[in-house]
Order: structure tokens, then sequence, then C-alpha cells
């Protein structure tokens, strides 16, 4: 069998040493390279042609993982697979990735064994939740979350911060009438009617990323 060939792209040295160490116990999977942001993992891949990219969400400056997958899979003539993985399980999180064409989203909590048969499963473009995930994505399709825009979910993060509209407008460089649109509109979408409930539906249905 023809090795799996991973990038590794995650911003802590020391997890990206943890994962080669690991992933180089695997006789069928081979680590052809690692990066540290998503500006080196789009460089990396288009260098080294991975079958699979194993990407973390956060990678401190620069692009984060959501747009270096979103990049990776619209390469032309075909991207590598991306299997995100991550500490991070909010509906948010998972909701992103996937519009961005991430082929599977593990947690870093896998076993190895589930972590070998994730990366072999994404490198043949089949899907690979970690069970947690698997189960919210199936619960959301049950019964849909409110879906907000990218700048509702911006101010309901601020929100949540405990910025007031003043301070939610000058973060935003928007004015304060629009930060009161926005909330009108937030507020309709959750069903609440005031600041605190929004953030507590917000928390409770795991919108924030």
């Amino acid at each position: 069998m023809t090795a799996v060939r991973i990038l590794l792209c995650d911003d802590h040295a020391v997890v990206r040493a943890g994962l080669l160490a690991l992933l180089d116990s695997a006789p069928d999977i081979e680590v052809v390279g690692e990066a540290g942001t998503g500006e080196e993992a789009l460089a990396l891949a288009a260098k080294l042609t991975p079958d699979v990219v194993l990407m973390d969400l956060q990678l401190g400056a620069g692009i984060d993982g959501v747009e270096t997958t979103r990049r990776l899979t619209a390469t032309p003539g075909g991207g590598p697979h991306v299997l995100v993985l991550t500490t991070y399980d909010t509906d948010a999180d998972i909701t992103r990735a996937i519009e961005a064409g991430a082929t599977g989203y593990l947690l870093k909590a896998e076993r190895p064994d589930e972590l070998f048969a994730a990366i072999h499963a994404a490198a043949q473009g089949r899907t690979a939740l970690s069970a947690p995930v698997a189960g919210r994505v199936m619960a959301n399709l049950r019964n849909p979350r409110p879906t907000l825009t990218d700048r509702e979910q911006e101010i309901l993060a601020k929100l949540s911060q405990g910025l007031g509209n003043r301070e939610i407008a000058k973060a935003l460089f928007i004015s304060e009438a629009t930060v009161k649109t926005h909330l009108g509109r937030i507020y309709d979408k959750l069903g609440v009617d005031t600041r605190a409930g929004a953030v507590a539906v917000a928390k409770e249905q795991r919108l924030l990323p």
C-alpha cells in the first residue's frame, strides 16, 4: 500500500513534534512537511503536493485554518484533502471548516488509531468526523440552529465580552446605528429581546467561535 503523504499545519512546534512522532509510528503514513502558519502551509502544499493536510484552526498571526482550508481546496486542478485537527468544537467552527471544504473534522482528544483511520479516510475523499462532532452535526440537521452572518457573529462575540454599542461600533469601525440594526436581527433570530438573553442562547447553542 502506498503511504499517505501528510503535511502538518499547527502553530505550536511542540504539537507538531508530537504529531510527527506519532505519525512516524504508522508504516502507511508519511509526513512530508510541517507548517506553522497558513501562508507556509499554502506554499508547502504547492511544492510538496501532499494527499492530506492535517490542519489546526487557530494559527496565530496571518490567515487562520479555515481560510487556509478554503484556499487549499480551491486549488486549480484539485488540491489536497484537508483534515481539521483541533481542540475547538463549537458549531460555528465546525460549520465554517466544513463550508470551507474540509473533508473531516477531528478533535485532538482522539485516540491514535482513530486519527490514523481518519487520515486514510480523508485521503480517499471520505468524510471523517469525531463522534462528538458527528453527533452535533446530526443534531443540527434535525434542529437547525439560527444562521448568523459573519458580522452578526462578530457583534455577538463583542456582546459576550460585555462591550456596549458604542464600544462595539468603535471596535468594528461601524456606526452605532448599524450595531443597533444588527442587534435587532440577532435578537429576532435567537428569539430573545435582551443582550443577556442573546449571549445566553449563543452560549447554549454554541454559536460563538
